[in-house]
Parts: structure tokens; sequence; C-alpha cells
């Protein structure tokens, strides 16, 4: 291939990102010498504006001190390009005499390679390269950014029960994911025994109703004298609607430019505090929204997902050789191996968590699950059982 390597972020930052962006460099320079390596501003909104840092000669310790740096390093975008972007973005490549675009980012990244790839006729080399702290791309095992985030749920958890056996009361932990639960579901990982919490975990994959939650929330006091509750910000009412647009209402609630509902914040915690004062009067509850700091969090960056991210990225460098695709983690039976799948495979598609990873009440994961999270996230912490 000769010699000009464009590459991006997009969709939400993580813990790792930047490991595949310093993955990918650095296997360009020992498999491509000479080659240019072009770092696109904010995703795609880079390429259309012809606004790149050059990677090609930055020193290998300052990209080695990036990698190991959270968030998206070349800044990130959530635009989510049709026809007419499209065309402009492959004019942009074309201006930079790109040869291929690595782009690391979610469902939305691969469903932007794949229309690219369908526009320039084989002109360009288009790879995605996985990131997403949801977990939830079709042909791998787990994706890089999950590790980390969910070392961050499952030790907040194992924290906040510690915190509510010494003054019980109700807790309700709303954690990102939209249409996929094995975030929410990592927040059981760290569990001490069948008394610990999370007592409760609501998952997107399961319908979700406000008077099944309060019987629910009812029983595990009875149980527990406490209740802890990991609840996934995408949570759907039966007739498919996510919660929060069942509460404020389809017209009201905000969207971003994919068209996605905004759906943590104010009113979604707003709903849980009203439902519990409600119907359980006079008990201490409290309800917080994770909200961004799993997905980052510097203190949580796990060093298998961190190898991961960069070999994601040196991986991804083989793949544009070979004329694009997709890279994907896949697990063997013995360790995580990558292999290249189809753009088609894998864009603007989700995968969703399991069935039989989950308890048939909301009381859970099965063996099946925590077996999944225990191979990804290990207990970290020896930990006491508390004398109350």
């Amino acid at each position: 291939m000769a010699g000009t390597f464009v590459i991006a972020q997009g969709g939400g930052p993580t813990a790792v990102i930047n490991q595949t962006v310093v993955g990918a460099v650095l296997e360009i320079r020992k498999t491509h010498p000479g080659a240019r390596v072009l770092g696109s501003r904010h995703g795609v909104r880079g390429i259309r504006d012809g606004d790149y840092v050059d990677l090609s000669d930055m020193r290998e310790d300052q990209l080695r001190l990036i990698a190991r740096t959270p968030s998206a390093a070349l800044g990130s975008t959530r635009d989510k390009p049709d026809a007419a972007y499209c065309e402009l973005v492959l004019k942009g490549l074309q201006k930079a005499g790109a040869d291929a675009f690595i782009y690391i980012g979610g469902n939305d990244t691969s469903g932007t390679q794949q229309i690219l790839t369908d526009a320039a006729g084989g002109k360009i080399a288009f790879v995605h390269a996985p990131k997403t702290i949801d977990n939830d791309l079709v042909e791998n095992d787990h994706t890089p950014g999950f590790i980390s985030a969910a070392e961050f749920v499952a030790g907040a958890f194992l924290s906040v029960d510690l915190d509510f056996r010494a003054l019980p009361g109700i807790y309700v932990g709303i954690v990102m994911g939209r249409h996929a639960g094995f975030l929410t579901a990592a927040s059981a990982a760290w569990r001490l025994d069948g008394d610990s919490g999370p007592h409760l975990v609501y998952v997107p994959e399961r319908a979700f109703s406000v008077d099944s939650f309060i019987e629910d929330v009812k029983a595990t006091m009875a149980k527990h004298k406490r209740c802890i509750v990991a609840v996934s910000e995408g949570v759907s009412t039966a007739d498919g609607r996510s919660l929060v647009e069942t509460i404020v209402g389809s017209d009201k609630v905000e969207r971003d430019a994919h068209g996605n509902v905004k759906l943590s914040g104010s009113d979604l915690n707003r709903a849980f505090e009203q439902a519990l004062a409600e119907k359980l009067p006079g008990k201490r509850a409290r309800v917080d929204a994770l909200g961004y700091m799993p997905r980052g969090y510097i203190g949580a960056i796990n060093p298998v997902d961190a190898q991961e991210a960069f070999d994601a990225g040196a991986f991804a460098v083989g793949v544009a050789t070979e004329g694009g695709g997709s890279v994907a983690l896949q697990y063997d039976g013995r360790e995580t191996v990558f292999r290249k799948v189809p753009l088609s495979s894998v864009a603007a598609k989700t995968r969703h968590m399991p069935d039989d990873f989950m308890l048939k009440d909301a009381s859970g994961l099965s063996e099946t699950g925590l077996a999944y999270l225990h191979r990804l996230v290990p207990a970290k912490y020896q930990v006491g059982k508390p004398f109350v």
C-alpha cells in the first residue's frame, strides 16, 4: 500500500481509545516505513474540513503517553453522515491522498465506514476498529473500553453496598447503556455473597415496569433491610419506548444527530425519586446517575483492556492492507483473538446481552452471565465481611 493513512475517533470517548490510535500509528511505522499518518480532529468532521494533526514524525515516547491518557486525544463527533456529507468526506480523503481510513468507534462508526466503502468503489481501504463501553458490537466477544468501564461499575456498586450496610436504605444507580445491558450487569461482578448488592438489576433487554420495580424493592427491603439497584439508562417499557421517553413524552425528549433519545439526566433521576417517595414514603433513598464517569476514568484503566485496544489498532493496519473490513475481538475458549470480519457484518447492528445471562426475575445474573463477567473483570480487591 502506498503511503497515507488517515485515523479518526468517533462516538463516546473511553479510557483506552487512544491506545488504538497509537497501536495503529506504531504498526504503520513498522510495516510501512515513510508512510504519512494523519489524525483527523473530531472524526469525519475533520476530514470534511481538512483539519488534521500529522502523527508521522511524533516521538514514540509522546505517543505512548497519549496512549495511556483517557478520552479521545483526536477529538470525537456524533455526526451521522448522509449521502451529501459522505461525498464531502470522500473529497476530503482524496484531497489528503488517503489510501486507507481507520475509524475507531462503535455501531454508528462502523455504519459510516460501510457507507463510505460503498461510495468509494474500492479506491480507499476503509477499516473499522472497535470501541464501545456498551460492549454491543456483533462479531465481538467484548470490545475495547468495556473492561475498564465494567471495572469502574463493579467497584462502584461494591462500594455503595458496603455504604448502605452501615446506613440502610434504598440506592438506585443509573448506568450507561442504550440498547445493551452488559455494563449494568457488570454491577454484580464483585458481589461478596448472596446478601450483597446489587440486589436488583434492570437492563434494556427486559421490559421495565415502575409498578414491578416498586414491588421488587419492597421484597428486597423485607429480606435484606436495604436495596441496591442497578438500572440501565436505556430500559424500556413494554410498549418499546425508553423509560425517559415514556415519562417526558416523545415530543419533548432531546435527541442527538443520530436520532437517539438523550437517556440519562435529571428527568430519569426524578422519575425514580418520585416513584420511591410516593410508594415507599419515609424510606431513606438515593438515586444517582453514574453518567460519563465509568467510560474514561483514569483510576480504572484495566491493563488487559489497554493492551487489547493497542493490539486492535495494530491489527487494523493489516486489515487496511487487505482492502478493509472490521476488527473483531473474539474468544477461542482460551484467549482473546483478533479477526477480520466484513463491515457489513457489523455496520449499524446491535449485539444484545444473551437472555441466559440474567435470571428470570430482576435479582441478578445467572451463573453463565457471572462466568462471562468474571473472565473479563475478575475480583480486584479483598474485602472483609461487615458485622452488620
